[in-house]
């Protein structure tokens, strides 16, 4: 499907996928000044009266300003309510083929297109004959060819019928008038269905474009530059801190290779996560199919073409899907995010103790006021837009299953706001690839904090103590290291000390706590082994 949506400023009429009161409903911002011209305390100074007084003139203009505006506040990158479809809208434009009103438009033709197809299919449905290849050629050219003036025509049609599926149904017979074939059966696009039969569909096939186009290559990328980060920094030793306190070392690369896999285990939940479909018509029971050709076996016919379209056929129904497996897929969605979270606080905590530097760009700034500071903000701004999509996600999670009996209309606005999950889902995932760009290890400070942190030598010393017998080990070494200041001497005076077998005690001597790793350093380096693991045969073509 080609996306007919400019990538620069958008008019009203085009619809942006991140919030449908910028798609769907957009009012006048005329009013969004609602500044108070009096201030209602009397404790104020003269010259807080005098800042209030021009205050108040100043608000006068800028209402006035909004009121003379010929433009009128039309929609654009400024005037959206989203900063998905303002200040973020070129890094989440990606999305809106698919989450877009324009979007659903689109999927609710390709259905209702393909749903005429299958009923020329069926013998018992003599009415509509099997049409000829040029006659399907027309048909598949609707869906191919569907531009954004065909979505605005549809929009055209709906400010008449103020229903936005019977549009749909209508543009099409328009479309159709001219072709002799498809006009004798006109009356058959829509046949049986209730509007959540095409819509259904319609949904889960955005979400099913918009998870493989866009939204699992932006995953991939993010596991790869994180294998890529462990891989790299492998044998680059690091102090641990357990509960903020120095505990013992391990690499920079084994910390990395730990988001990375477990990044990459629910990604390959998320893509497990079946997108289902119904069409079964107005309660689930295909009541009217039934009665206009009683000897079709139409719950057959509708798992068949659901399938048909990519999906999974949920046989048991009301008027609604049930909108389970959306929960899955958004659960799903949150257990990444969250672990993102998490890198995110861990890589800002390693950029302040100085482990990583950021490369600068010429010209940027961090702070207004600060001229030394080199702020993580990639990082902030990835932990921020991933805790507004988990709360997008977990209201749509915890709503979307439950609606009363055989429907209510509750999920027809929220469904609408499916986008918005998703768009500060992949903001957050290019804000953190941006900023793994830009890191830069800083091997002198890591190799300081180790340095000075010998105590925590006392951990593998008690275990040989152990090994060999000797009484009390973790009393002894708890006496000599806490509150204590610990050097390399006082370690190794107090091993030379110890009665333990001569190879025990070499061994012991040679550790310092750049080498006490364990096997940090391996499983850095097979990061990439434990990815193609997890995704079996669908490797992922990212650590390689």
């Amino acid at each position: 499907m080609e996306a007919r949506v400019s990538s620069g400023v958008l008019t009203k009429t085009q619809s942006p996928f991140s919030s449908p009161l910028r798609g769907r409903k957009l009012q006048s911002l005329r009013n969004m000044s609602t500044l108070p011209n009096t201030i209602h305390n009397h404790q104020f100074s003269n010259a807080s009266l005098y800042l209030r007084s021009t205050f108040s003139s100043r608000t006068h203009g800028f209402k006035q300003a909004i009121k003379d505006d010929s433009r009128e506040f039309e929609l654009s990158s400024l005037t959206a309510l989203s900063p998905l479809d303002g200040r973020y809208w070129g890094k989440v434009k990606d999305l809106a083929p698919y989450m877009s009103e324009y979007g659903l438009i689109y999927f609710r033709v390709l259905v209702e297109i393909k749903w005429l197809l299958m009923l020329s299919q069926i013998p018992e449905v003599i009415e509509v004959p099997s049409f000829s290849a040029e006659a399907q050629s027309y048909l598949l050219g609707l869906i191919d060819g569907f531009s954004m003036d065909d979505a605005l025509e549809v929009k055209k049609i709906e400010r008449v019928t103020n229903h936005d599926v019977k549009a749909v149904e209508y543009f099409l017979k328009q479309k159709c008038q001219s072709q002799p074939e498809i006009a004798k059966v006109l009356e058959f696009f829509h046949f049986a269905c209730t509007s959540e039969d095409i819509n259904n569909l319609a949904h889960a096939l955005m979400l099913k474009e918009a998870m493989t186009k866009v939204m699992f290559p932006t995953m991939d990328k993010l596991v790869e530059a994180i294998c890529k980060l462990a891989k790299a920094n492998a044998s680059v030793s690091m102090l641990s801190r357990t509960h903020g306190q120095p505990a013992s070392p391990t690499t920079l690369g084994k910390e990395m290779a730990i988001f990375a896999v477990r990044l990459s285990r629910e990604r390959q939940e998320i893509s497990q996560v079946e997108m289902m479909g119904k069409f079964a018509g107005a309660v689930g029971n295909y009541n009217a199919h039934i009665v206009a050709y009683p000897t079709v076996i139409w719950p057959q016919i509708a798992e068949q073409f659901v399938t048909s379209l990519g999906l999974k056929f949920n046989p048991y129904v009301t008027q609604i899907e049930t909108h389970d497996y959306m929960a899955k897929l958004y659960y799903a969605i949150i257990r990444f995010n969250n672990i993102l979270i998490d890198f995110d606080r861990d890589i800002w905590g390693y950029i302040s103790l100085g482990y990583f530097k950021q490369i600068t760009k010429a010209g940027e700034i961090g702070s207004s006021t600060m001229p030394h500071k080199v702020n993580p903000i990639d990082f902030e701004n990835s932990e921020g837009n991933l805790g507004k999509a988990n709360e997008d996600l977990t209201y749509l999670s915890m709503k979307l299953p439950i609606s009363r009996w055989q429907r209510d209309l509750t999920d027809s606005t929220v469904l609408r706001n499916m986008g918005g999950g998703l768009g500060h889902s992949l903001l957050a995932y290019k804000s953190v690839l941006q900023g793994i760009g830009k890191l830069q290890v800083n091997e002198a400070r890591l190799s300081e904090d180790l340095n000075q942190a010998w105590e925590v030598l006392a951990e593998p010393i008690q275990t040989v103590m152990r090994r060999y017998g000797v009484p009390e080990p973790y009393e002894k070494l708890k006496e000599l290291t806490r509150g204590r200041a610990v050097t390399k001497e006082s370690i190794r005076e107090f091993i030379e000390g110890l009665e333990l077998p001569e190879e025990a005690k070499t061994h012991l001597l040679k550790l310092t706590p750049h080498s006490y790793v364990g096997a940090a350093v391996e499983l850095a380096k097979t990061v990439d082994s434990a990815v193609n693991v997890i995704n079996g045969s669908e490797v992922l073509e990212t650590c390689r």
